[in-house]
């Protein structure tokens, strides 16, 4: 799947995803076919890490 490369863009469009269509990150990563430590390492560049209690990128 194609995703958005730009980080900001891409932290929102993963937040969505993550509010109104998956239960967690693994969730995400396993039906759209992405790498979970990708996209955990671009997000962490702009200081954002996953909280499996919130089931998003704060």
């Amino acid at each position: 799947m194609n995703i958005p490369q730009d980080s900001a863009i891409l932290l929102s469009f993963i937040n969505t995803k993550l509010r109104d269509f998956y239960p967690s990150l693994d969730a995400l990563c396993d039906d759209m076919e992405l790498q979970r430590e990708d996209i955990e390492d671009k997000l962490a560049k702009i200081g954002y890490t996953y909280r499996e209690e919130r089931n998003q990128f704060i």
